[in-house]
This record gives structure tokens, sequence and C-alpha cells, in this order.
């Protein structure tokens, strides 16, 4: 009854969508947190508001690099044949899996429990994408056969993304100015423990240690050229003429200045659509962190937001329209190597992949790029790896997957978590899983200790 009860809310909550769904849930955890039901329902509309626009805005930048990234593949005539169905897709099997059922609630107790014991200063307000440790859990429960490694992986995943969270907090809060904030998000956060190591190479490479490509400094050097919205119409123009050609001049043409105008458009209107969720969000942060400083008192507590927030910001745009075409030559160099794996659908949310890469680089925009490029190299063996059991596990769940071959996702099935917790519970079953959890406790102990010094200094 119970197991029926919690498949039928996880397909409700799927069914909703995150821009209904999240106002419901912050309106409830608003109030649970102590705010006023007006106040809290005002601030989940406002982030309902806030995710519909940015929705719009990826929406408009996968429709019109999709044409451009086919046409690039089209060109080098390679043979990719493990599709990218995206996140959204992910997050519906993610949540149609069996484990998929169980994980917002035993994930927030989970965190609850990690916040009490002082393993955590984040409280992760943001349910929805709960969907990347479920994701992580039936891909886990798949290869093995076992419904309780996929839920003990789905918790053993969040408290490592939760300490993730952590450690990366005060370089990222100082970068985007935003105190007391950090994120734990599934996709994000492993890529930012990823950057540490490559900014300590990047500092040691002669010439290229002293490349500075920040927006500022570009500003500075190419005056109004250098501004956001002009760069995205030159990164759409490069684009266009790469994936469209110029076989058709006129028809051509106007496909290349339209991609430019509206690659222009994403960098001016996505920061303002970020904006509108901050908006909502600060209410229900403020109620958060008062509620837990009431429970807690004198501990300091990070509140744990969808790294949407920061997706809007300069740096992050321009290093992710860069990285459309950098992603898909990368697949096409990697096939002979044993990729499978054509990025398209997750092209428009590579932003995800590098907003926390991007402070841990100090907003430079060539270390990004290829710090991001590295990072989507890699991930691309692990998204072609995966893709047999998230396929099986898509039609478990009901996932029509209209292909009739396999799938795969950039986002979730190219991330270095993922590939880390799949390989070693099939290699290791319990006791793979077992290590994971030592070395994830050994790791949360570690960023209490190095986070709690770093404040008293």
């Amino acid at each position: 009854m119970l197991d029926g009860f919690l498949a039928s809310f996880s397909k409700l909550f799927l069914d909703l969508g995150a821009s209904i769904a999240l106002p419901i849930l912050i309106t409830i955890f608003g109030v649970a947190l102590g705010e006023k039901l007006p106040r809290a329902f005002r601030a989940g509309v406002t982030i309902g508001i806030g995710f519909i626009g940015i929705g719009l805005i990826v929406g408009l930048l996968f429709g019109q690099v999709g044409p451009a990234a086919e046409g690039l593949a089209h060109r080098f005539n390679v043979s990719l044949n493990i599709v990218d169905v995206g996140w959204p897709a992910s997050a519906a099997i993610a949540f149609g899996a069996k484990v998929g059922a169980i994980i917002i609630p035993v994930c927030l107790l989970l965190n609850v429990v990690l916040l009490a014991v002082g393993l955590t200063k984040t409280f992760d307000i943001d349910l929805w994408n709960y969907w990347h440790f479920a994701f992580i859990g039936g891909l886990v429960s798949g290869i093995t056969h076992s419904y309780a490694k996929g839920i003990v992986t789905a918790c053993i995943a969040m408290m490592l993304t939760l300490a993730l969270a952590d450690w990366a907090a005060p370089r990222i809060q100082a970068h985007y100015d935003y105190p007391d904030i950090s994120f734990p998000h599934g996709t994000s956060a492993p890529y930012a423990l990823l950057a540490f190591p490559l900014n300590w190479v990047f500092d040691r490479i002669p010439g290229f240690k002293n490349l500075k490509a920040d927006p500022d400094s570009i500003q500075k050097r190419f005056g109004v050229f250098g501004e956001s919205t002009m760069l995205g119409l030159g990164i759409g123009i490069i684009l266009g003429v790469a994936g469209f050609g110029l076989s058709d001049p006129r028809a051509d043409i106007i496909k290349i200045l339209g991609l430019g105008i509206n690659l222009a458009a994403v960098m001016l209107l996505l920061p303002r659509m970020v904006a509108i969720l901050m908006e909502g969000l600060v209410p229900i942060s403020e109620a958060a962190r008062t509620f837990v400083q009431k429970r807690f008192p004198g501990r300091k507590f990070y509140i744990g937001l969808d790294s949407a927030v920061v997706i809007g910001q300069p740096a992050v745009i321009a290093t992710s329209l860069i990285l459309v075409p950098v992603a898909l030559l990368t697949a096409i160099a990697l096939a002979p190597m044993g990729n499978k794996v054509l990025p398209l659908v997750d092209l428009a949310t590579i932003p995800f992949i590098v907003a926390l890469m991007v402070p841990i680089f100090g907003g430079n925009i060539i270390r990004a790029v290829v710090g991001g490029a590295i990072a989507i190299g890699g991930g691309l063996f692990i998204a072609t790896a995966i893709a047999p059991t998230l396929t099986s596990i898509a039609v478990e769940s009901g996932f029509k997957n209209a292909t009739g071959g396999n799938i795969s996702s950039l986002v979730d099935g190219a991330n270095p978590m993922t590939g880390l917790f799949y390989w070693l519970s099939d290699v290791g079953g319990w006791l793979g899983i077992g290590a994971l959890g030592l070395i994830t406790l050994a790791f949360a102990i570690w960023v209490k200790i190095k986070v709690k010094s770093t404040i008293s200094a």
C-alpha cells in the first residue's frame, strides 16, 4: 500500500513538472518553516514564473542551437547511435523508476539528520532536483537488480553532493556574491570537484596561466564588442557558419544571423529570468535560515539552491555557448575511441555543467572552456557505458523511446559521480557501495573540519 502511494505521488510530482510542483512544494515548505501563507504562496508562484522563464530561454537556446549542431555532425558524416534524450527525459526516468518513488522523503530526512549531527551545513530546499539522486539509485538498482542497493546509493549520492556543496561554497559565494548559499545540485557539484585540480594545473602552464578572459577583462579590451550580448551574437554567427555553411548563401546567411541574434537574446534574457527566480527564493531562504538557526543556535548554515540561480552569469553563458561546437567536435573526435553518444538535447543544459566550475576558474572563460571540454570528453565515455542500463530502466519506468535504440544523457548520464557509483556498484556490489559510503563519510568529516577552519580564519 505504501509503495503504491509513493509511486502515485512520484508520478503526480513528475506530471506536474518543476514549474507547477515547485510553487506548491515551496508554499508548503515555506509555511512549515514558519513563513506566513500569503508570503509563502507569493514566493512559490514567483519561483514558478522564474522557472518558466528559464525554461523558455533554455528552450529557445536548444531550438536555435539544435539545427546547427545537427548540421555540424552531418558535415563530418559520423555515426553516433546513442541518442541524447536530455535532462527532462532523465528526470522522468528517475522518478518513474522503482527507486524514484521514495527518494524525496528519504533524502529530505537524511538531510535533516546530517544537519543535526553536523555533517553538512547545507539545507537543500531544492526538492525537485532530488531526481539526480533517484537517477543514480535507479541505475544502480537496474544493474545490480537490487532495490535496496539503489536506495542506499541514492542516499550516499546525496550525502556526497551535500559535502561537495559545503566544500565549494566559500569560493562560489565569494565569486557570485551570494552569502550563505550553496548549490547541492547533482549535475553541477561534481564538476566543481574536477575544477580544483584542473585550476591547479592551469596555474602552472607558462603563458596560459597569465591569460585574462573574465567578462570584465574582455569588455575592457573590446569595449562594446566585449559585452555579453555581443559575445552571444559573435558566438552564434561562428556556430552558424560552422553548422549551416554557405552552400545556399541567401538562406544560410539568414539562418546564421538568426542564430546570432537569438544567442544574443539568450545572453540578455537569461539573467533577467534568474533575477525573477531569486526574488521568489529570498523570503524562503530567509525563513529556512531562521528555522535552522532557531533549532541549531550558534551554527552556520547554507541554504541549498538549484544552480539555475547562477546560469545567467555572463561567464557561464559565454562558456556554455562556446562549448556547444566544442562538445560536438569532441564527440566526433572520440568516436574511434569508443564514444557512441551524440550530444544534442542536453547541449542547452551545458550551463549546469560549468555553473560551479566557472567560479573555481575565477570567471576565466578560456579556463572554463578547456575544463568543460575535458569534463564533457571524459563524460561521453560514461554516457556510452551506462546507455544499456539506462535504456532498460527507461522501459521499466514507462518512458516511450521513439528511437528504438539505446539512450543516454549529457547531463547526468555523463556525470563523473554517475560513472563512479555505477561502476563500483556493478564491480563491487555491497562491498563497493560500502567503500563509497565510507569514503563519502570521511570526505564529509574532512569538509566539516576544513570549512570550520576557513570560517574561523
